[in-house]
Order: structure tokens, then sequence, then C-alpha cells
């Protein structure tokens, strides 16, 4: 029995993590899914050390299912780091579907014969490295956008950096004092544990 896990991610503390929640509960369900396990965080989907994703890979049982949105949600790694989660995925025989890649969504069941799921396999394979390798590129030029941006508000003195999220670091800080754990935390506010930790530094002793 395979096991269909969702893996949710947002670049930053300040996105919704969960934004995606509603339309990957309605493309399982459409389809009779039933969703075992979410896995959501917020890290940059250029880092491949991801706690939550690597979590989903260590309760992976082979031949379940790793859900997501897009493909950019699970990869913006570089070429050799996102060959190196690909090896994981395949040791741990974990097969990928993504919303926004329909030659995948075969992937979910385990129905058809042994040619046609090798063909959907190879199709699926080179699909997802080509949209692997677009959402690499989408990443590097909108960070060299930024980067050209913030040298320009430089020069011109404008430049003050990003502003503090202070009502959910209140929020988080209110949460610690209280005993809260650090992964409910998260659960709550859909923020980082190194947030949480940095927010946790603040407090009395």
């Amino acid at each position: 029995m395979c096991f269909i896990r969702a893996y949710l991610r947002a670049s930053t503390d300040e996105q919704d993590a969960s934004r995606a929640r509603g339309e990957i509960e309605k493309f399982a369900a459409e389809r009779g899914m039933l969703i075992a396990a979410w896995y959501i965080e917020n890290e940059s989907g250029a880092k491949l050390a991801r706690p939550e994703l690597f979590r989903l890979l260590a309760d992976a049982h082979p031949g379940d299912v790793l859900l997501v949105e897009q493909v950019d949600r699970l990869s913006r790694l570089t070429a050799a780091d996102w060959e190196r989660l690909k090896l994981e995925l395949a040791a741990r025989q974990v097969r990928v579907v993504a919303l926004d890649l329909p030659t995948s969504w075969a992937m979910a069941t385990k129905d058809g014969d042994e040619f046609t799921k090798r063909m959907f396999d190879a199709i699926n394979g080179m699909l997802l490295d080509m949209l692997a390798a677009i959402s690499r590129k989408d990443y590097e030029d909108r960070r060299r956008r930024q980067f050209q941006g913030q040298a320009k508000a430089r020069a011109a003195g404008k430049y003050v950096g990003r502003p503090e999220n202070k009502r959910r670091n209140n929020r988080i800080a209110h949460m610690l004092a209280a005993g809260t754990s650090y992964s409910d935390i998260q659960n709550a506010t859909g923020c980082s544990r190194a947030t949480v930790a940095k927010i946790a530094k603040r407090l009395p002793r």
C-alpha cells in the first residue's frame, strides 16, 4: 500500500507555505487519493538541506507519492543538487506528482501495464528535469534583478532592507513564553525553526 505525502514550501517566513493546501486537497479528492501526511516548511527551494523535505523522504516507503503543487516547490536547485535529490528519490523509490505536470498524474496510481508505466516514467523524468532547470533559471533571474534593484537603491540612499514581521514575531514570543513547542509554533505560524530560535534568544532569561 502506497501513501500520498504532500509537500508544501514557501521561500520566506513572511509567505504562507500552506497557501496551496486547498488546491492539493481538491486534486487528491478528485482522484480518490487520501493524503496520509503533510510536510510544510519555509525554506528556499534553492537549498537542498530542507528539514521537512528530508523528513518526508525518511518517512516514505517504496512506492509512496510525493505530491506538490508545482515543481518549483520541490526544486529551484542547481543541477548538481537536483541530481542529488533525484538519487534520494530513486533510492527510496518515491514517485513525484506535481499539479503543474500532467504527465506525472499517472504516477499517483499503480494502474496500467509495465510498458505503459515505464514510458510514463521516462517522459515524466525528462519533463521534471526540464521544469527543474526552468525553475532554477527563474530563481537566478529574479535574484539578479533583486540585487540590481538593491544596488540602485543603495546608490540612491533608499535601501533599508526587509522589514521585520513584528506581529508574527510577537505571536511567536507569546507562544514560547506559554511553553509551546517549536514544532507547534512552526505549524501555527508557518515560520522556520531558525526563526523560532531567533525569537527565543530575545526572550528574557
